[in-house]
């Protein structure tokens, strides 16, 4: 009796142990972040690899990547957030008008409001600016460029009307130590940043919510026929960019020891490069936590680098805007 044989299957085609040019796809992003810095390495002599210089690049950057993190978020679902830097501002000054110590020019003179209550009023505050957002978008179906676009004038002509055009100083020292202090050698705001990274991650990867995210932003009406409530994610996604930047404006005026009115002008452009960099499509349903980190860090690079070099912030302006539309290109070549 002969002992049967058994084949082995031959290989379909594409299939392998190892997905080249996945891997590349996915993690091409940290070697244009290697490529940065060596170039601007060269170009500066060194001066922009020495450790001070980097860390410090880290600390200014945090503040951008939680933003940007947050609009990550809105941009998976075919969102955009213009507002965000008219958000930071607001919570900057209605948090610092909290923060401040005792003096002639406080905002709420005899009061001396515990810091947790300041920080915390710049997150509701954020919270609040992103929830309209998302009332006017979910509820009245404004366009989401229109809708923020709005709150992005009105929420800076709230900041300064409330800080009467003027920065709020003479703020605590535990607030200021949000922006300035730092844990073992690490800056606060860099730790910070690394939290909502990871909490953001979790989140985006391990929950309901972002499933629901990814569904929305990969086909809205299938999302909605599978039973997902489109209005009340729409709303939570915008309170929660809302609140990053909240935190943002919080972290931001620590760091230079005011709240300014004119805080985070420009940095919604910062963090929409930052999260196009890193992946995040345009096109929906494609984004990662970690590919906007690396992004942010990217932006970061290409700011400190720049002004290193003296490039004008001008012509600082003209490399953004051709970064991004390079992003674009290759985000719709590769999703084509």
């Amino acid at each position: 009796m002969s002992t049967p044989t058994t084949t082995t299957p031959p290989e379909t085609e594409g299939s392998s142990l190892f997905d080249v040019k996945g891997f590349a796809r996915s993690y091409a992003i940290i070697g244009v972040l290697f490529l940065f810095i060596v170039v601007l390495a060269v170009l500066t002599k060194g001066q922009f690899i020495q450790p001070d210089t980097l860390l410090s690049i880290v600390r200014q950057v945090a503040a951008v990547g939680v933003i940007a993190i947050g609009m990550t978020f809105v941009i998976i679902t075919l969102g955009i957030d213009l507002s965000v830097g008219s958000i930071l501002a607001l919570a900057a000054v209605v948090a610092s008008s909290l923060a401040q110590q005792t003096s002639a020019t406080m905002k709420f003179p005899g009061l001396n409001i515990p810091v947790f209550i300041a920080v915390f009023a710049g997150l509701a505050v954020g919270a609040a600016c992103g929830s309209v957002n998302g009332v006017l978008i979910s509820r009245f179906r404004l366009a989401p460029f229109i809708a923020t676009l709005g709150m992005m004038t009105v929420a800076r002509g709230l900041a300064f009307i409330y800080s009467g055009g003027r920065p709020i100083s003479n703020l605590g020292s535990q607030y200021n130590y949000l922006g300035q202090g730092s844990i073992l050698g690490i800056p606060v705001p860099v730790l910070l940043f690394i939290a909502v990274a990871l909490a953001a991650h979790v989140v985006l990867n391990f929950t309901r919510f972002g499933r629901y995210v990814y569904a929305i932003g990969g086909n809205e009406h299938a999302a909605t026929v599978s039973g997902i409530n489109i209005k009340r994610m729409t709303l939570s996604i915008y309170v929660l960019v809302g609140a990053a930047a909240g935190l943002a404006g919080v972290m931001l005026s620590g760091r230079i020891g005011s709240g300014n009115p004119e805080l985070g002008t420009g940095i919604e452009l910062d963090a929409i490069t930052a999260a196009v960099i890193g992946g995040t499509s345009f096109k929906g349903g494609i984004g990662t936590v970690w590919g906007t980190c690396i992004g942010a860090l990217i932006v970061g690079c290409m700011n400190s680098g720049l002004n290193m070099l003296n490039v004008s912030p001008f012509m600082q302006m003209v490399v953004k805007g051709l970064i991004i539309w390079l992003a674009v290109i290759i985000d719709e070549r590769k999703n084509a």
